[in-house]
């Protein structure tokens, strides 16, 4: 058994599970504005209140497992994008505090400030992750010893930018599938399956130009589709999975809708990790510079150690979830402890 291969799976695993979960609350983040009253933005809050934290778990549990299994990888990902995480993890930091604040005072004023701080950090936090995955498409400079040679800058290509702009499309069509399965019946419910058209249409349209400008711009994406014919499984799984959300909503069943939305996001991520296989920081100007599982990686023994913690750990990461879940399932009810 290859353990460079398996955490590289592993790797995959969490970064779905956090783009499926976290995705939805972004999403719900990105379209809070639109709510009309004090009232939708509550339920708009609530629909997520109880589950944000815990979803992100699972993008902690990757930046551990990165540290832990490709050391290398991590330390030229974190020291040459700095500038970008420190404005993601303010994202977050600001997004957190704004739920918890919004609510510790009635006034207008100071619950439309916290709104706005919402929307922009959880826009914001989308579109950097985005950014992110367009600089590992396309790569970025490294020299012979994998360090990061470029300026922000470098950071800030067109594919790049196209990329976040489609995880902002994709997280905003997610969340607001979210909200219709979560909100109670009455006037927000029926805007908020008219957000869908919208997202789903701005959606289809980035992941359109985004694949042909992919193939264009990035003929090396392809290759390890040619050598693995068995690939071409995922792109017709992640589109029929994009066909059938319109057909969801127009059926009026919300839980198949989220259903397909997930399964997009997974598709894409699969997708995403094949066309980088075996690349985990990919170098624009030398692809012999290039951060691959094996010559960023921690020893066997390591490897071998963090599989066994991650056998134990893993099904606890996931009970955790599925008790969340379970627990607060069902449509947003309002009540004395609510946000």
């Amino acid at each position: 058994m290859d353990l460079h291969v398996v955490w590289f799976i592993l790797l995959g695993v969490l970064l779905a599970g956090y783009a499926v979960l976290d995705g939805f609350d972004l999403g719900a983040g990105i379209l809070h504005l639109l709510g009309r009253t004090d009232l939708d933005r509550r339920h708009i809050i609530n629909a997520i209140g109880p589950i944000w934290d815990g979803n992100e778990v699972w993008l902690i549990t990757f930046g551990g497992a990165l540290f832990a299994a490709f050391p290398l990888a991590y330390a030229t990902v974190f020291s040459g994008f700095y500038t970008a995480f420190m404005a993601l993890l303010f994202a977050l930091i600001f997004r957190a505090v704004s739920i918890e604040f919004r609510s510790k005072m009635s006034s207008e004023h100071w619950r439309h400030a916290w709104d706005i701080g919402f929307f922009g950090s959880s826009l914001l936090a989308s579109f950097l992750f985005g950014v992110a995955v367009g600089n590992s498409m396309v790569g970025v400079p490294l020299n012979e010893h994998g360090v990061f040679t470029g300026s922000i800058l470098d950071l800030l290509s067109p594919y790049a930018l196209m990329a976040g702009l489609t995880v902002v499309a994709m997280f905003g069509m997610h969340g607001a599938i979210y909200l219709f399965l979560k909100l109670p019946n009455g006037d927000m419910h029926n805007r908020v399956r008219n957000w869908i058209w919208h997202m789903w249409g701005s959606f289809l349209v980035f992941y359109v130009l985004g694949s042909m400008y992919t193939l264009v711009a990035i003929p090396k994406a392809i290759v390890n589709f040619q050598r693995h014919p068995w690939a071409a499984a995922l792109v017709i799984v992640n589109v029929l999975a994009v066909a059938n959300i319109p057909r969801s909503v127009f059926l009026d069943n919300p839980r198949e809708a989220f259903a397909s939305s997930s399964i997009t996001i997974v598709a894409l991520v699969a997708l995403f990790g094949m066309a980088l296989w075996p690349n985990l920081v990919t170098a624009r100007n030398n692809a012999a510079y290039s951060l691959t599982i094996y010559n960023a990686s921690s020893s066997p023994k390591t490897l071998g150690i963090m599989l066994l913690i991650a056998i134990i750990g893993m099904p606890f990461v996931l009970s955790y979830t599925i008790a969340v879940y379970w627990t607060f399932r069902g449509r947003v009810e309002l009540g004395e402890h609510s946000y």
